[in-house]
């Protein structure tokens, strides 16, 4: 299963080690006994006192056939997020013929534990079908056929998810670092122009659905998540259907947190749109030691302050809550441990300062 195998990370400005460990949650490490069914309030329980809710992307292979992953998503999120059977490769292999299925079996686990479902995602450059990208690549699929094949992708799932759905991740990653709009597929075919027919498009199949723009590296105040700003402000101001702003928070300690996250998350406060933590992970070089954990910990519970910490901030997803399925090891070569759990469900010091941050609200 894919887990954007596309998706690399770059550094940030490295902050001086001593700044870092002077920041990092003072939490206990987990004991071997520290398990996800342990005793003591929730993840989900506590996020609903703090009034956010804390999800996960989940594994659909792993939520039918591990027991204890079922179990523990069940107990300790109240969202989920796809975190690939809802891509457009996975719900229209071939043209026209489509596989509903694992997305469909993910809603029904969500509506039957009192889960809402982020989905993720309509527009991207990756993971699309081969019969589209190759459709492109020799002309048989022309630029006014692809937006009319757009048009169909984006309607077709989220009507079929209508109701279902809080928020969705409409447009994916559209820009370079630099704040530059990314030379995609869809930029080189339709123009920038897409950004808002997706909106709109997505708002007309599903009016109360929350829609997100969402993308990496956009934690703080910089270049890339500066354009989105700007984007965000002019397709609000022309009507366009652009509600949220999804920080993915892909992090790693080695080029040190982020500055500014909680001055970038009001500006987007302050146009009036909701905003959300959508892919939290902090990974590692292997191998693990207390030191890398506690630092790692600082990273989790900063992130989830800054969301405590803004009104528009609803919700925080960790992608995936188990090392045991983390996509990280498969695309950062001997990177790793970036979940709150390891590969035996022991709950790692960052579990604790999710649990702590939650505990103390906003």
């Amino acid at each position: 299963m894919k887990r954007h195998t596309n998706r690399f990370r770059m550094p940030v400005l490295a902050l001086v080690a001593g700044a870092l460990l002077s920041t990092a949650v003072a939490v206990q490490p987990a004991s071997a006994h520290d398990r996800s069914g342990s005793s003591g309030p929730s993840l989900r329980a506590l996020a609903d006192r703090a009034g956010v809710r804390i999800g996960t992307a989940v594994d659909m292979a792993a939520l039918a056939d591990d027991t204890t992953y079922r179990r523990t998503t069940a107990r300790e999120f109240d969202s989920v997020t796809a975190e690939n059977v809802m891509k457009w490769e996975s719900v229209e292999p071939q043209r026209g013929v489509y596989d509903w299925k694992p997305a469909d079996d993910l809603v029904r686990h969500a509506r039957a534990h009192g889960q809402v479902v982020r989905g993720h995602t309509l527009v991207w450059h990756s993971q699309l079908p081969g019969w589209l990208t190759s459709g492109v690549a020799d002309g048989s699929i022309g630029p006014a056929e692809l937006r009319g094949i757009l048009r169909k992708h984006i309607t077709t799932e989220v009507k079929r998810y209508k109701g279902k759905i809080q928020q969705w991740d409409v447009v994916n990653e559209v820009f370079e670092e630099d704040g530059s709009l990314r030379n995609s597929l869809w930029l080189q075919q339709l123009g920038p122009s897409y950004i808002a027919d997706a909106f709109r498009w997505a708002h007309a199949a599903d009016p109360k659905a929350k829609l997100f723009l969402n993308d990496y590296n956009v934690e703080g105040v910089n270049a890339k998540s500066t354009a989105y700003y700007e984007l965000a402000k002019r397709l609000r101001a022309e009507g366009v259907p652009v509600q949220g702003f999804g920080i993915q928070g892909h992090l790693a300690i080695q080029y040190g947190f982020p500055g500014q996250v909680a001055e970038n998350l009001a500006r987007f406060e302050a146009l009036g749109m909701q905003t959300a933590f959508t892919e939290v992970d902090v990974r590692m070089i292997l191998p693990v030691d207390e030191t890398k954990q506690a630092t790692q910990a600082s990273y989790y519970r900063r992130l989830l302050d800054a969301c405590l910490g803004a009104r528009s901030c609803r919700s925080f997803t960790v992608w995936g809550f188990t090392d045991k399925y983390s996509w990280v090891p498969g695309v950062f070569e001997g990177q790793g441990s970036a979940t709150p759990m390891d590969e035996t469900y022991v709950r790692k010091p960052a579990y604790g300062a999710l649990r702590e941050g939650l505990a103390a609200g906003r």
